[in-house]
């Protein structure tokens, strides 16, 4: 089996396995991670009604402009942020971190750091 094919199994294993357990409320949504090769997005997501209640990427209308010369752990702290203000903006404060398979470690953490400064506890 190719080893990038091995590398995303395991990814979806993992995700399988935290999103069994991790569930985003309307008090408490979802913050969960994607990231690609070139950019990282995250959203809130409200998994009992199946809303996405906000969400930002390096490509968003805001954030693309002010990350075009950065590095990719500066960017996600940047999309981070920008997260952490769409919520303040509904009221929320707390969320559950979902990273998606991806290891705690590098463009994750920045996010999650980003978004803790920002204001969201989680």
């Amino acid at each position: 089996m190719d080893k990038n094919i091995k590398k995303t199994l395991r990814r979806d294993r993992i995700r399988r396995r935290i999103r069994s357990t991790i569930k985003g409320t309307a008090e408490r949504p979802r913050l969960c991670v994607y990231k690609s090769n070139k950019n990282i997005y995250a959203q809130l997501v409200n998994d009992r009604l199946g809303h996405t209640l906000a969400a930002v990427s390096t490509e968003s209308e805001g954030v693309a402009d002010e990350v075009q010369d950065m590095s990719k752990k500066e960017a996600a702290e940047v999309v981070g942020k920008q997260l952490a203000e769409l919520a303040k903006d509904q009221g929320l404060e707390k969320a559950v971190f979902d990273r998606s398979g991806y290891k705690y470690h590098g463009v994750v953490k920045a996010l999650a750091e980003g978004a803790r400064e920002g204001g969201l506890d989680f």
